[in-house]
């Protein structure tokens, strides 16, 4: 049986830059990291645009306010508000950060951060990597991770959570290489296993995207919300799903 204090799964962005916050905040906590893919695997690999931030490099009268709002009326005004505005406020920070940690983010002449235009966005402020943005991120990420010392599981398919007295205790997991299947015992559980975008037969989502954590969830008897809301890349080639990057239509293309 394995131990250890915390366990993510799911080694896109999301459990990366946890499981990095964790190991910031406390460094001596033992922390695994279980992904069915190699984690620089993962669909986060697949952002190629960008990512917003009211960096105020490119256009001086770009605000938090206008990023917010933006975010509001993409969403049809069903975002949580409180949500978006954490989200708009912090950015930049989080740019910064990134930065530090080592992303290479593209440049203006004068070195700052590049921005550029992107759907839905009435300011430039997508900052990118070239156009392998969540690559490039997500490659600093793990990097700091092995740093930090954190126990990756790296094409571990994670079963199910294991429940004992109403809380949960660790998961089973399978390695896909050998077929053996090992419990993990954890203080802690977080899941950031992504979407389910594959259910459909035409989608830019990764073959990954299938949803295992969500069904985990369901089958432990734990609540989910808003299943309707399904992330699809607004742009690509129907019926084989190739993704064209929302920078096309940044530069005005529909």
């Amino acid at each position: 049986m394995l131990e250890h204090d915390i366990v993510i799964i799911g080694g896109g962005l999301a459990g990366c830059r946890a499981a990095l916050e964790v190991m910031r905040r406390d460094p001596s906590l033992d922390l695994a990291l279980v992904s069915k893919t190699h984690p620089i695997r993962s669909h986060s690999v697949a952002a190629q645009g960008g990512i917003a931030a009211a960096l105020q490099n490119v256009d001086p009268q770009d605000s938090w306010e206008a990023h917010a709002f933006d975010t509001v009326k993409g969403s049809d005004y069903l975002a949580d508000q409180d949500a978006v505005e954490i989200l708009a406020r912090e950015a930049p920070e989080v740019i910064i950060d990134l930065e530090h940690l080592g992303v290479l983010f593209s440049r203006l002449p004068d070195g700052r951060i590049a921005q550029r235009a992107f759907g839905g966005h009435s300011h430039p402020r997508t900052c990118y990597a070239a156009d392998k943005t969540g690559q490039a991120i997500l490659h600093e990420l793990v990097s700091n991770l092995k740093r930090f010392g954190v126990k990756l599981y790296s094409e571990w398919y994670v079963l199910d959570l294991i429940l004992a007295e109403n809380q949960v205790q660790g998961v089973v997991m399978l390695e896909q290489a050998s077929g053996r299947l090992e419990v993990l015992r954890a203080k802690a559980v977080m899941l950031a296993t992504g979407g389910y975008g594959r259910i459909y037969n035409s989608t830019s989502n990764d073959f990954a995207s299938t949803g295992d954590g969500m069904a985990m969830v369901a089958r432990a008897g734990l609540p989910l919300q808003d299943m309707e809301f399904v992330q699809f890349h607004p742009t690509g080639l129907y019926p084989v799903g190739v993704l064209i990057s929302e920078a096309v239509r940044g530069e005005g293309a529909y």
